[in-house]
């Protein structure tokens, strides 16, 4: 029996059409230690050396049965080329902002004309086309990079922003600008090397960060031009614990996914209104407790609740800590397996 082509299914799901089966795999960071010894490839060096950066991505799909090749490991490529300082990381420690480039002054700079050019932007995008050639049109791209808020916040310093949101919030709206253009940017030539989705990951945007009200008047404007200025390239945003109270504004930003964390309290609701508004729905077994501390029968358990419950995409609901065993992995996998093959 001839394999599904995993890229055609998960692209027929982001065009809302119903795919054989539904897509299992990630939308978030994947940076797992079971993948790096069994690929050969480990971080730090594949956060930014294409070719190891490109076999750890497949091993996603070669040890874990993932049908997503989710990449880059980390959420500080565009801080970094911003002017960040970063603390590159190892092994089981992921990349982190130390300083941000604009923490001492409040001045919002331009973005750079050479912007693309500029720290591990260059070895993402080889990264890309290396991986495009080795999965062919059987397997899809999922590049991933923070949102504009997610990136604001590693400028400034999030006490900083967070504060400035109420006592500077003209700054903030020039800051999530700047920062949405750099995201459309990099997307845009991520897009154009060959990735098939673009995710933006926005922690910040969640109401467990910001109020819904400053998520409607500071942040949503820049994330409503994303999707728009993709001339129609594939793009899913992922929001970070409890999204309730801001579930209609985000899916009114007309992303083709949202991938919500396991901290959303009705996954029904939640489903229905993306659905309404043409949204497929990402996500979302628990990252810190399912997939990192539980057996897989935990993780088949949990599974079945997120299918039933609506979900597109069974997937992991935020990004898979270092030590996450790769047994949780497949079972996500064989959950899907055996609901779709009940529902048969």
């Amino acid at each position: 029996m001839e394999k599904p082509n995993f890229r055609t299914e998960l692209l027929k799901t982001l065009e809302g059409k119903t795919p054989a089966r539904i897509p299992a795999g990630t939308f978030t960071t994947a940076p797992v230690l079971e993948l790096m010894d069994l690929s050969g490839a480990a971080r730090p060096e594949a956060d930014s050396q294409p070719e190891k950066m490109a076999v750890l991505a497949f091993s996603q799909y070669v040890n874990a049965s993932f049908e997503t090749l989710r990449y880059p490991f980390d959420m500080v490529v565009l801080a970094e080329a911003l002017g960040c300082t970063v603390d590159p990381g190892t092994k089981v420690k992921l990349p982190a902002v130390l300083r941000g480039s604009i923490e001492i002054s409040p001045s919002v700079p331009e973005l750079p004309e050479d912007f693309l050019e500029r720290g591990r932007i260059p070895a993402v995008l080889q990264a890309t086309e290396i991986l495009r050639e080795k999965a062919g049109s059987h397997l899809p791209l999922i590049a991933g990079m923070e949102g504009p808020a997610d990136l604001a916040a590693s400028l400034c310093g999030i006490t900083r922003f967070l504060k400035w949101t109420i006592k500077r919030p003209h700054i903030v709206s020039r800051l999530i600008d700047l920062c949405t253009d750099a995201c459309i940017m990099y997307a845009r030539e991520c897009l154009k090397r060959g990735a098939d989705v673009v995710v933006f990951a926005d922690a910040v945007s969640s109401p467990d960060m910001i109020s819904p009200d400053t998520f409607r008047s500071l942040v949503k404007p820049g994330l409503e031009r994303v999707p728009k200025a993709l001339s129609g390239g594939k793009s899913v945003l992922h929001i970070c614990g409890a999204a309730d109270s801001i579930i209609y504004d985000i899916a009114a930003c007309e992303f083709d996914g949202l991938s919500l964390e396991e901290g959303t309290k009705d996954l029904k609701t939640a489903a229905r209104i993306a659905h309404e508004s043409g949204v497929t729905l990402i996500g979302n077994i628990s990252t810190s407790e399912t997939l990192f501390r539980g057996r897989p029968e935990d993780v088949k358990k949990e599974a079945f609740i997120c299918l039933e419950s609506g979900i597109d995409v069974l997937a992991p609901g935020c990004g898979l800590a270092p030590e996450t065993p790769l047994r949780n992995l497949k079972a996500l996998v064989e959950a899907r397996n055996e609901f779709c093959g009940r529902k048969q």
